[in-house]
Parts: structure tokens; sequence; C-alpha cells
């Protein structure tokens, strides 16, 4: 059993965010929901619950959290990690080692099981997870979803009592979703406790047993499983919360899936936009790999000729100025690929862009483009948030850097540093970075992982809003709903090339 008591927390340097009186009760066994606005104090909870707080996450902190009778404050780290296993948003980020093999026997082996037990309970994760075909791999040739997998074994490999989820689907495509919905119901069969912290809805149906809303580290309301999921979108759109049925509508759109019937009409059909009058970014003969061919001791510059082996393919596209494009494909299709070629990151690809008759290719690309990155942690350099926006700008103004973050709701963190924020805070720092750059092809990678509703609606007005004003916008997203809130324009990568346009 799980017992937060009068719990008041604050992070270190900061006032608004934690957590205020707060209380909550979890059964052995119980799958609990945690949703709400980000920033709200879901990852606050379950930090108190694997330890974190306050052993690793410092702040002002009173009240009792008991974990299996455990008070937790009494508790060293590592006596927690056979009770409480933790799957955070980002997986990379509790890797210890570099293969997959290694990565899931390294918690058994840490607390110094028997050679005999640790193999024994690989093969049991292996199993039960269906992970046979991502044995002897690379953890950095990975998916986004194969590397959720092998996060969700490492854990399941030291057999916790209690399971922590957060934010586990930001970064998944359709499928490892329901793969990770596949293993939340494996877990709840074997009777253990579950608490996650999500977003995303939909594929939590048949899973959670009561769903728990907070607003500013509070417990504003909760709903059992068949409440919560009798709600209307727009009782859920009052609480900030994605709906629950729009995302399985669209994924019977735009994925392979089967869908049942009665999901209910899709509100809003994807039509490219074929305005004649507008300018046309062409782009011609994109190819990169990876693993160029070798010449000799150098690398071989590749050509179109190599087209088999390379890992993005794309002989022409056309894209309308002005227009919002989304890019869609499951995980390690080459969406990121993509977008890394178009804005200049990957020195090797070749190909060119046109762009109001003028030609860019290599690193002349970083002149017209700019991309917000999924992991938002790689391009955030400065110690506050306005210092951030101001180091896009070539000619910094801090009444403009000031506009951009009021629009994203990101005033009040101004003097904050960026490091301390949520995931999606941080996430709109990144955006507000890529519209101070001012650049005429804007990438976004992921840009409403780990957001709330009402922010992805925010960040959709913005994107609309920037194309609007003549920018061209390309934003690969797993999130039907962003799709259906501002796209004109969806492309499918498959294996690195366009395989349709709708």
């Amino acid at each position: 059993m799980i017992e937060i008591k009068n719990v008041n927390f604050r992070y270190a340097g900061l006032d608004q965010a934690g957590l205020n009186n707060f209380n909550l009760s979890v059964a052995d066994g119980e799958c609990v929901l945690l949703c709400g606005a980000s920033g709200c104090g879901k990852t606050t909870v379950t930090r108190l619950i694997n330890g974190l707080i306050p052993h690793f996450f410092k702040g002002e902190l009173s009240g009792e959290v008991y974990v299996n009778n455990l008070e937790i404050k009494q508790q060293e780290l590592y006596n927690l990690a056979g009770i409480v296993g933790s799957v955070f948003q980002n997986p990379r980020s509790q890797f210890f080692s570099v293969d997959t093999d290694g990565e899931i026997v390294f918690g058994p082996e840490n607390i110094g099981l028997e050679k005999g037990e640790i193999l024994s309970r690989k093969e049991q994760v292996v199993r039960e997870l269906n992970l046979k075909g991502l044995l002897e791999r690379s953890l950095f040739d990975l998916s986004g979803g194969e590397k959720q997998k092998i996060a969700c074994a490492s854990v399941a490999a030291l057999l916790p009592n209690i399971i922590i989820l957060d934010e586990p689907s930001s970064n998944l495509d359709w499928a490892a979703i329901r793969d990770l919905r596949v293993s939340m119901q494996l877990w709840k069969s074997q009777g253990k406790t579950i608490i996650i912290s999500e977003h995303r809805l939909w594929y939590l149906k048949d899973v959670i047993d009561r769903a728990v809303y907070m607003e500013k580290g509070c417990i504003i309301k909760q709903w059992t499983k068949d409440e919560f999921f009798a709600l209307t979108e727009n009782e859920l759109k009052a609480y900030e919360l994605r709906p629950v049925l729009l995302e399985e509508r669209y994924i019977q759109q735009f994925s392979n899936d089967s869908i049942p019937a009665d999901t209910g009409p899709i509100s809003r059909d994807i039509q490219p936009v074929l305005d004649d009058s507008s300018e046309v970014l062409e782009l011609s003969n994109f190819y990169f790999t990876y693993t160029p061919p070798k010449y000799l001791f150098i690398k071989k510059k590749i050509t179109p000729e190599d087209e088999e082996i390379c890992d993005l393919r794309i002989p022409s596209l056309k894209i309308h100025q002005g227009n919002i494009v989304g890019v869609i494909g499951n995980n390690g299709s080459g969406k990121s690929t993509f977008l890394r070629c178009l804005c200049g990151l990957e020195k090797t690809c070749i190909g060119t862009l046109k762009v109001s008759g003028k030609i860019y290719r290599g690193r002349q690309l970083t002149k017209v483009c700019y991309m917000v990155m999924q992991d938002v942690n790689h391009q955030l350099f400065t110690n506050s948030v306005l210092s951030e926006v101001l180091l896009s700008m070539e000619h910094p103004d801090e009444n403009e850097a000031e506009k951009i973050l009021m629009s994203l709701d990101l005033d009040e963190y101004k003097e904050k540093h960026p490091m301390a924020l949520s995931g999606g805070q941080k996430q709109r720092v990144a955006i507000a970075s890529a519209i101070a750059a001012k650049a005429q092809i804007l990438l976004f990678d992921e840009p409403t992982s780990g957001l709330d509703y009402r922010h992805m609606c925010e960040v959709a007005d913005l994107l609309k809003k920037l194309a609007v004003d003549g920018k061209t916008i390309f934003v690969s997203t797993h999130d039907p709903e962003l799709i259906a809130l501002c796209c004109d324009r969806v492309i499918r990568i498959t294996d690195g090339h366009v395989t349709e346009v709708i």
C-alpha cells in the first residue's frame, strides 16, 4: 500500500511548483492514473513514491510518505530498488548499459543476485514482454518504442511490487503504445500496483482503476474508471484533458491498425492545400545514410545510385510555402532523420532545397531552417528562460522575447533556470526559441510530447499564426489531435522515403 499524508513540498529555487497538503492512498494491486495540466505536480507525486524526493531532488518537505509500510525519508534509494520500479518519460535517462541484454540484467546484477537467478529473470521478462527480437542489440540503434520496451524490461527484472510510469507514451507511435498497454495489463494481472502520470488517455481505458485529477499541487477530483471514461469530450476539455476517442479515430485514418467502427466520425478531414498562387518549396535528391560505404580508408560520398543503402531517400517533394505539414510514421521510420537532414544537421546528406528561387544545400540549410529537437534538453544552454529565447535572436530584443514567452504561458518562469521546469514547460521554451529565430522554415520533432491538451492547442494556434506570417512548418508527430487542429497536409515516411501524401 502507498500512503501520502499531509505532504507539502517545494523544489529548491522554485516557489510555485510542488505539492500542497497532498493526501493519497493507493491499495495493493490498484492502477491509478494521475492526470492534469503540465506542472500540476504529477511527476512530483511519482518522485515521492520512488524516493527521488527527498534523496535526489532537494527542497522543503513536510508530511509522511509510506510505501509497503516503509517511511520513504528513512530509507536509502538502494533499499527501494526492489520495491518500486520507475519508467521515465525519456528511457535514455535511465540506461546504464550500451546493449539491450546488459540493460535488462543490470538491476538484478546491481543488487547482487546469483547468476542463475539473474538469467532466470532475464528469460522471464523477455518471454513476458516479447523481447526476443531486441536481444543482442545496441541501445543506440533502437527506436523510441524499442527503448521504452527495454526500460520496462529492466524495471520488471527487479520484480518490484510497485511500478511507476511517468508520461511513458509521450514519444511513442501508436503500435508501441499498444505494446505498452499489453505490458501494463500483464503487470496488473500479476497483482502489481501501478501509478501512471499521463496526458494521453485512449490506451488506458482497459487498464486503470481510478483517475486522480490534479491542479497546482492538489487533488481536485477523483473518478472510478467507469466514471472517468464516461466523461464527454467537452467535459474532458474543461479539465484540460485530452479526448479519449479522438485518438482512436485518427489512428484508424493514419495507421494500419484495426479500430472498431463505433468510435464515431472523424471531426476534420486533412486535405492538401493546392493553391497554385502560393510559392513552392522543392526538395530534390535528398539522400542520407548513417553508414556510408567506405572507399579505401575514407568514407565514400553518397549518390542517388546508392539509394538501396540509404536511411533517407526522397528524390522529389514539393510543399507549398505557408503550409503546416504533418510528418507521420512509426518510430524508426525516418521522421527525425528527415528533419535533421532538412535543417542541415547531417553533414553527409546530399540534396537541395529550393526556396523563393534560391538553392540551399548542406550547411546552407541552417540559414533558412530551425529545428526544435525531440529531446529539448540538448538545446537548452542558458541559466534563465528569458536568456534562452534571447540567445536565438539575431538582434536580441527583450520586449519581443517577453511577448513570445507570454504567448506560450511562460512569462512567470522567465527568470527560472530552464532545467528546473517540467518536461512540458521545457518543450515550450524550445518552441519559444524557434519562434524567436525567425527562420523561413521551422521544423518541430514531437513538439507536443508531454504537453496537456490546453498547451497542445496553444502550440497548434501558434503554428497556425506562424504559417499565416509566411513560415513553412514541418511537424513530426504521433498526436492525431495536433494534426486535426492545425495541419494542412500530412506526409507519411516509411523506411526513409515518402510513401504517400494525404
